[in-house]
């Protein structure tokens, strides 16, 4: 099956829900939103509860940094930024972070960031909004233009909008693993082998991977953790002149977002995690978790496809999981045309449906890209899961996928040491997602084989003394379950869950004018919402 990773990115998300209204009442118990199985049934607002949130009780807590800022890093902070015009009437800078902050004599390296600078119409300049929509690996910059056009009007009013692409992303210095054609096979790799062959030629891709991303970007690999990138943050923040940091992050930009606020508590303004993560959890934890997230969402989709005619997955939600097996099953043995030198296999195929669990929006395309398989053409399904890689017509990946293992194996130890104990997990994964549990299970493995040992552990994050942190959760999110924003909201000290009850990978500026009001007013004034607060 498909070559999925933890990808945690509205990257994949565009505007367009229509949905409104917001309640203040109980906020919706685990099961409504979580990532540990589904049902068909509706998914709504519930008694509170307390969230899965794995051994938190446990888990080390994230201790802050010193408030002054060292010697040896003044001269980050005290370089200075030069703006240029770029990309259709933004602006563009880099600036110099040190490789490895324990040691900023062993070299320098450059993060790209754009802006685009605040409207004004009557409100008054806050200074600026650093984004990110997640990954770990998406572009902030590239997000930053999509933002700067969306956002709704008031923040765009009275924020320069920011993006800073990560150490190891886009303009930051960014990750290289595999060519184009490498990377083709590489996605196309079976991730629910049957077989000791199919094993073994798992196996033999992760480490081809690991390698590749060893022999191009070796030097970096030890240095792009989350740590290292929110402590760019605040080098980012002094240079643009803000005394706090105002930040909206999206899915992983959410734990992005509070490591920074872990670490530099008294610098937190206004900041707001939206479809957010815990980092509480191991990555096993996470995984599995996620992948009963995409099983809600999916579940979700078939609800919805089986009223419309012509639905390709039957007239009947319970027909649904059935459908979609016969029609992977068929890839496999027999790989569909798509009009290009590449066919339709089932991993492909299993990417594209997993690219449409992102947002609602494009459940049309995924009815009418299934519909089109079943004639014997895969070009739909292909376009979807080219969309979730970012592999573009010419053929070219963006590095999305390369900096998304390369901060996961460094953040968090694997998932799996090893073939025996993925199928020792098997049960777990599968129990939470019939669909799409063994392929994430599988895809586990990539950090096994990593050839730097990872930094990071799970822990809390309470960013005790940090000013008010608005988390954004959504009932039905595939990627970041519910039961994450609830955890998150829970360990800071200063959070408040603001949720959405609804469909689809994050909440703001995509359609709810609840959501919408809520998190616009927070980021205005430093307000936020009433507590237990709900929009539908």
């Amino acid at each position: 099956m498909s070559r999925l990773r933890r990808i945690a990115t509205s990257v994949l998300v565009v505007a367009g829900l229509t949905l409104s209204g917001c309640s203040s009442a109980s906020t919706p118990s685990a099961s409504s939103g979580s990532a540990t199985g589904s049902t068909r049934g509706g998914s709504g607002p519930g008694s509170a509860g307390t969230p899965p949130s794995g051994d938190a009780a446990a888990a080390p807590v994230l201790q802050p940094l010193p408030a002054a800022v060292p010697a040896d890093l003044q001269s980050y902070y005290q370089q200075r930024l030069v703006w240029s015009s770029c990309d259709n009437g933004f602006q563009c800078a880099t600036m110099k972070v040190p490789l490895d902050y324990s040691d900023p004599a062993a070299g320098d390296i450059t993060l790209g960031l754009s802006r685009s600078q605040a409207a004004g119409h009557g409100y008054k300049r806050l200074g600026s909004l650093l984004i990110n929509p997640g990954g770990p690996g998406g572009s902030a910059v590239q997000y930053a233009e999509y933002a700067a056009q969306t956002y709704p009007a008031p923040v765009r009013d009275a924020y320069d909008i920011v993006g800073l692409d990560p150490r190891g992303v886009g303009r930051s210095t960014p990750v290289s693993c595999l060519s184009n054609q490498q990377m083709d096979a590489f996605t196309a790799v079976d991730t629910t082998p049957t077989s000791t062959a199919q094993v073994d030629a798992l196996v033999a891709a992760d480490k081809s991977f690991a390698e590749g991303c060893e022999k191009l970007s070796g030097k970096l690999l030890a240095h792009v953790s989350t740590v290292d990138a929110a402590r760019d943050m605040d080098v980012a923040r002094a240079l643009l002149g803000d005394a706090k940091l105002n930040y909206l992050g999206k899915s992983y930009g959410t734990f992005l977002g509070a490591t920074y606020a872990g670490l530099f508590p008294s610098r937190v303004g206004h900041m707001v995690l939206d479809g957010a993560m815990n980092p509480s959890l191991t990555a096993f934890q996470l995984d599995s978790q996620q992948a009963g997230g995409f099983e809600t969402a999916f579940n979700a989709f078939a609800r919805d496809c089986v009223t419309h005619s012509g639905c390709p997955l039957g007239r009947a939600d319970a027909e649904a999981d059935n459908r979609l097996d016969t029609l992977f099953t068929s890839l496999n043995a027999k790989p569909l045309p798509t009009g290009q030198s590449r066919n339709l296999d089932e991993a492909l195929g299993m990417t594209g449906v997993i690219a449409a669990m992102y947002d609602q929006e494009q459940w049309p395309q995924l009815r009418a890209a299934l519909s089109q398989a079943e004639q014997g053409n895969g070009a739909g399904l292909l376009a979807l899961s080219d969309q979730y890689y970012e592999r573009d017509p010419s053929g070219q990946y963006s590095n999305l996928m390369y900096a998304n293992a390369a901060v996961d194996c460094l953040d968090l130890p694997t998932a799996a040491a090893d073939p025996k104990q993925v199928e020792q997990q098997l049960p777990t994964y599968e129990a939470a997602s019939p669909q799409f549990g063994a392929s994430l299970a599988w895809s586990g493995l990539t950090c096994a084989y990593w050839p730097v040992k990872a930094t990071g552990t799970p822990h809390t994050i309470p960013a005790g003394g940090a000013a008010p942190i608005l988390v954004v959760g959504t009932t039905r999110d595939p990627a970041t379950p519910y039961a994450w924003a609830q955890a998150l909201a829970a360990q800071l000290d200063s959070g408040t869950l603001l949720t959405y009850n609804g469909d689809g990978h994050t909440a703001y500026a995509r359609g709810s004018s609840c959501i919408d009001s809520a998190v616009n007013t927070y980021l205005l004034t430093g307000r936020p919402p009433a507590k237990n607060t709900i929009c539908q």
